[in-house]
């Protein structure tokens, strides 16, 4: 999200170097480049530090808190998948099957041991009352039966998750496989949610640092791109414990309140939180900080009123109209805010009034 917010800074600061270039030109509107000794002229604000709270915007995509892989129970090659994505289906609905054909033949197996196992059981009992069997013997082939029936047992129960069914209303979100191929136990097969019932959830990525701001129960506004003239109440529901790998940010979850509105999976939106830890910053124009990398940038300062100082800050956050520095600006007087585009540290300044 960060990275989103310093490509647009970067943006930004190039409009407000063509601003300060047109500023910089003769009564027949050819551009002047100031001299090296000559004073560039800028303009200043004064600087106020205030306590307020950190606003924390970051994007996602909308999901249920349902959904749900769905696999087979066995190995084997898959026969037939019944649902495409998008697909609204029934609770009970047949989604996929695989091919029965070994499957059967193991349930066979297993028929076939269970009645062995009790023929002799019948036969090693009838010996056993005629005193001939003992009854260690006897035992034995009580035990066999036993386990013979628990293993018939597992092979129907397996045979029955050789076909998958759908847990709830709702509709098919991702199709993994098709016939023909061969899956493990477990392998996912399709991805289901329960949009007609479920609680939707917005999935945003934030840095540590404001991971750590954010808390269980802290209330947010929600746009939805496909609703652009409307937002919709938020909260935040859970707080995953570790980064993502790959791109390194912390997930937070908050429940959106759709009211009428028709949501569905992996629509896209942005999240605006109000932390609840108080920040005491400056707020300074965008186009004043330079060169911003993730929390770093820069500023050009002036305590004198005659040099421009380059000032590295710490960025807090940014509300798209104004940035808030944490760290940075303590010994400050004014910041230049137009007119660096011809700055480097120590460049001399006239301010414009």
């Amino acid at each position: 999200m960060k990275k989103n917010i310093i490509i647009t800074l970067t943006f930004v600061g190039a409009l407000a170097s063509a601003v300060v270039l047109q500023s910089c030109t003769d009564s027949k509107g050819n551009a002047t480049i100031p001299k090296n000794s000559e004073p560039i002229p800028v303009r200043v604000i004064e600087l106020q530090k205030s306590v307020g709270h950190q606003i924390i915007k970051a994007s996602g995509q909308l999901t249920t808190n349902d959904e749900t892989i769905l696999g087979f129970k066995t190995s084997g090659i898959v026969n037939s998948i019944l649902v495409k994505e998008g697909d609204f289906v029934k609770k009970g609905q047949l989604l996929a099957t695989l091919d029965l054909r070994e499957i059967d033949a193991h349930v066979a197996q297993a028929r076939f041991g269970y009645e062995k196992a009790q023929r002799d059981f019948d036969r090693v009992k009838n010996l056993y009352q005629d005193s001939v069997a003992t009854l260690e013997q006897l035992q034995d082939a009580e035990t066999g039966l036993a386990v013979a029936k628990e293993q018939l047992a597992a092979a129907g129960f397996n045979r029955n998750f050789s076909s998958i069914y759908a847990i709830g209303n709702g509709y098919v979100l991702r199709k993994f496989v098709n016939p023909g191929q061969v899956v493990d136990v477990g392998d996912p097969i399709v991805m289901t949610n329960g949009a007609g019932t479920a609680k939707w959830i917005l999935k945003i990525g934030v840095s540590d640092k404001q991971w750590s701001d954010i808390n269980i129960g802290d209330s947010s506004t929600v746009t939805i791109d496909a609703f652009s003239d409307r937002t919709f109440e938020a909260k935040v529901v859970r707080k995953w414990e570790s980064a993502d790998p790959q791109t390194g940010a912390f997930t937070i979850e908050l429940e959106v309140k759709q009211g009428r509105a028709r949501f569905a999976n992996g629509m896209f939106g942005t999240a605006e939180l109000s932390s609840k830890i108080k920040q005491t910053s400056w707020s300074v124009p965008y186009e004043s900080v330079l060169d911003a990398n993730d929390n770093d940038g820069f500023v050009f300062i002036t305590n004198d009123n005659k040099k421009a100082q380059k000032q590295p800050v710490v960025i807090a956050s940014f509300d798209g109209k104004t940035i808030r520095i944490s760290r940075g600006l303590e010994n400050t007087n004014a910041l230049i805010v137009s007119g660096s585009a011809y700055l480097t540290d120590n460049s001399p300044i006239s301010i414009i009034k």
